[in-house]
């Protein structure tokens, strides 16, 4: 009899050992995954900074230095799309023999919905490359951070999105950053420019920050209702069919407007010479890439408001860099609404912070 227990009290010893040691691995699993979606997180912060903050830049040498053709600066921002297909090959080396090739490709009904927000992605780069061929850096990158505004109004109708303090702490905060550079902006009209051109500038360039505020959630919902669970390898798919079809949209504009004739004249005309007017195409076709990189990654590992933000937050940045390169104007009200960004952006990140410590606590306890 005692030999039976004290066989009883080894195997529930041993059972309690198991249980603690699946216990741990499952904690280790989740805090694995947890540093993971961070790690992968951070790496599209950078690309959206890369693409947010020289994007603008290229696209504005482009036009100071002979550039005109508003059809070709808007493809430019899309065109970029082939580089794509590398970390795409690496991918589809690496899975196809553990998830197999049905699962790693896109079902039909993503890639349309792919499709249809690309062409809204195509005008969206019309309006605000023909916005930006009459206004500085700096006016132009106030106007689009209004597209947080959107985004977080388009949010919260089509995906529901919940508004924490935090998140409405960001949003107001920097809504008041643009307002607040809106303020003594009279002034900044660049030579050459017509007061009815610097309207036109102004108009499109809110239409398309209206415009990329509706096209985020749009992504969120096709992510949401994609057959398949989302990966990073059906983002960058989506991405491939968004630019390709924006890309086509914008190549129909430039067939139109005899833009593909045109380019050898512009580049022979350019002021810094054919070369480096290749140059300035191509190295902007990159950057702009890996800003959509950047974003739909972002939307894919938080959302769309989240998304919004980072933008806002980045294009203070555009400002500081356009001061620097263009030597544009940088007054007490740019500084100011940078502080606000950066406020806006910490008050969101830690409020993200928050939320997704309380999500892992909680199916921790769920689990036990």
């Amino acid at each position: 009899m005692a030999m039976n227990i004290e066989r009883i009290e080894e195997g529930d010893l041993d059972n309690n050992q198991d249980n603690n040691h699946a216990k741990s691995r499952e904690e280790n699993s989740d805090f694995k995954s947890v540093m993971a979606k961070w790690g992968l997180l951070l790496l599209n912060c950078m690309f959206s900074a890369v693409g947010t903050i020289g994007g603008p830049i290229l696209l504005r040498l482009y036009f100071l230095h002979g550039g005109g053709r508003k059809w070709i600066s808007s493809a430019l921002q899309t065109a970029g799309f082939p580089i794509i297909l590398i970390p795409l090959a690496f991918l589809y080396s690496r899975d196809r023999k553990t998830i197999g090739v049905s699962k790693f490709f896109a079902s039909p009904k993503l890639l349309l919905s792919a499709a249809v927000i690309g062409v809204l992605l195509g005008l969206e780069t019309f309006m605000y490359s023909y916005g930006l061929s009459f206004l500085p850096v700096s006016t132009s990158s106030l106007l689009i951070s209004t597209q947080l505004v959107f985004t977080a109004c388009f949010a919260f109708v089509m995906v529901r999105q919940k508004f924490t303090p935090y998140s409405i702490n960001a949003v107001v905060l920097m809504t008041l950053g643009s307002i607040l550079l809106a303020i003594r902006k009279n002034g900044d009209r660049p030579p050459g420019v017509t007061t009815s051109q610097y309207l036109l500038g102004f108009i499109f360039s809110i239409v398309a920050a209206g415009l990329a505020g509706f096209i985020l959630p749009c992504t969120e919902v096709a992510y949401a209702k994609s057959s398949k669970p989302m990966t990073y390898c059906l983002v960058l798919q989506f991405q491939f069919c968004m630019t390709f079809f924006a890309t086509v949209f914008c190549a129909v504009g430039m067939f139109v407007n005899n833009d593909f004739s045109a380019m050898l004249r512009e580049a022979s005309e350019y002021e810094l010479g054919a070369t480096k007017y290749y140059m300035v195409l191509v190295s902007s076709a990159i950057v702009w890439q890996l800003m959509f990189v950047g974003t739909l990654g972002i939307i894919f590992c938080t959302s769309s408001l989240f998304s919004g933000v980072i933008t806002a937050t980045l294009l203070p940045l555009t400002e500081i860099a356009a001061v620097i390169i263009f030597h544009e104007k940088f007054t007490g009200e740019k500084g100011m609404a940078l502080a606000m960004g950066l406020w806006g952006f910490t008050s969101y990140f830690y409020g993200s912070y928050k939320e997704t410590q309380k999500q892992t606590q909680t199916n921790l306890e769920v689990k036990t």
